[in-house]
């Protein structure tokens, strides 16, 4: 046998190779081994005609500590359930407490995780329905020598360093955590991710401290801190940073996402360049819910599939630096994403509460993860066929 699997006959969407249509995909030892069609010879075959396959889904926004932060989920159930196959956690572990997340989480998981490490102490430990301390507001827990030192020796998960700058996350130190993080991130050779929530400081001196390739989170956020103006226009300095090469990621979640903003950005052709759900334990149950429900509000609100497709896979996998994630071209990790589009009535929520019916819903229906079936509760949709 030439493959370990053959997923056969589905619509193949895989804007890293700029292809939409009919094809076969083969995965073997854990990597894409095919890539086109009539391709025979594996141990499995499944038929997947009449669904949608993709790269495997990259949730670039997570916080999957489950059990180490009050914020964390289980990332097995929630990608399983979601259709992901790389969830990043962003911040959840600083240097004080990585090695725990990276022995009882990320090593026994079967998903695949990646992380941004915060640059404070020990990540985002105050969030939960009660508690509410925002890490980056006491300067005394920023800790950039080992956040260096451990960002330096763990890059197989590492992918680049977090802070969170806003009232609630860092009081009223404005840039001041930014201004640490960027420092570590220069001395390590990695990107940065940003979280902003309400100023200070402004979204505009953010966006004036970030390099190309950093990644500002929250982008599509409600007012106040919101890229655009009341007037419905992109505020110049948003514009700016996007021509210098500054990442605009969505990072959902519990306050960070709202219909209104988005219309005007896309209504002026602002697409995100990375769709995330920043899934945690105070927005699974609503409004962010996960990334296919995150994906399904632009689809609705009039992204084209491809793009969204694309902000889901290969755009995150830019932002990671890994290339060999987010693609079905041969010698890729051997992750897809089966799906189906959903036709009807669908109430979404943003985070202000304002609702949006929405005429379709992506749904998960199964998961190729590591060049394996990963959807055992679903087996019996595609059954396997004769090799």
């Amino acid at each position: 046998m030439t493959h370990d699997i053959i997923l056969k006959g589905g619509r193949v969407i895989d804007p890293s190779q700029k292809h939409d249509g009919i094809l076969d995909v083969a995965f073997t030892d854990g990597k894409v081994s095919g890539f086109g069609k009539d391709l025979k010879g594996a141990k499995e075959i499944r038929d997947v005609s009449g669904y949608i396959v993709t790269p495997g889904l990259i949730d670039l926004h997570t916080h999957v500590y489950w059990g180490g932060t009050s914020l964390g989920i289980d990332a097995d159930e929630f990608c399983r359930l979601s259709g992901v196959t790389t969830s990043v956690d962003t911040g959840s572990a600083g240097p004080g407490n990585w090695a725990g997340f990276r022995k009882h989480v990320i090593e026994p998981s079967q998903a695949r995780i990646l992380a941004y490490l915060h640059v404070s102490h020990a990540g985002i430990y105050g969030f939960d329905h009660r508690v509410m301390v925002g890490e980056s507001g006491d300067m005394r827990l920023m800790n950039p020598i080992d956040c260096a030192e451990v960002a330096d020796k763990n890059r197989d998960y590492i992918v680049g360093i977090k802070v969170r700058v806003g009232l609630h996350a860092s009081g009223d130190q404005g840039t001041k955590p930014l201004n640490i993080a960027l420092q570590v991130a220069e001395e390590v050779g990695m990107p940065l991710m940003c979280h902003i929530d309400h100023p200070p400081p402004s979204y505009e001196e953010v966006l004036a401290m970030l390099r190309p390739g950093d990644v500002l989170t929250h982008a599509f956020r409600p007012f106040p801190n919101a890229p655009c103006t009341a007037q419905g226009t992109v505020k110049p300095e948003v514009v700016a940073a996007r021509k210098r090469g500054v990442i605009f990621d969505i990072g959902h979640g519990k306050g960070s996402f709202s219909f209104k903003t988005t219309r005007a950005m896309l209504a002026n052709g602002f697409e995100p360049d990375v769709i995330s759900s920043d899934v945690h334990k105070l927005c699974i149950d609503g409004p962010a819910f996960d990334q296919v429900t995150t994906m399904s509000k632009f689809l609705c609100m009039g992204m084209s599939l491809n793009n969204v497709v694309a902000a889901s896979t290969v755009n995150a996998a830019m932002a990671l630096k890994r290339p060999e994630y987010g693609s079905l071209k041969v010698g890729s990790l051997g992750d897809a994403t089966i799906l189906t589009i959903k036709e009807g009535k669908f109430d979404y929520v943003d985070v202000v509460g304002e609702h949006l019916i929405g005429d379709r819903k992506f749904v998960s229906e199964g998961v190729v993860l590591k060049g394996k079936w990963w959807h055992p509760k679903r087996t019996s949709k595609f059954p396997k066929v004769a090799a």
